[in-house]
């Protein structure tokens, strides 16, 4: 399938290209900085900030466009996370 937007570059509000699922841990960070984080089931997540802030936000779900380093594992219930890129 052709692509009729190869040629423009990425930009920082560009949609994501990549996708992975992540599997929260209190150590490991992602592979790769999300560019928003998908919650597929609603829960507390606690990040790590792309700026090093570690954050618990309650009640997540949906789209969320934040830059984050690494999913922590305690504290995290919400489930079915994907990182965008």
């Amino acid at each position: 399938m052709s692509d009729p937007f190869e040629s423009y570059s990425l930009a920082p509000d560009s949609p994501a290209t990549n996708a992975a699922a992540v599997v929260p841990h209190d150590a490991n960070a992602l592979a790769v900085p999300s560019r928003a984080l998908w919650v597929g089931s609603a829960g507390d997540l606690v990040v790590t900030m792309l700026g090093g802030q570690t954050v618990t936000l309650a009640g997540a779900s949906g789209l969320l466009p934040i830059r984050v380093r690494q999913v922590r594992a305690t504290g995290t219930t919400a489930a079915a996370i994907v990182a965008l890129w």
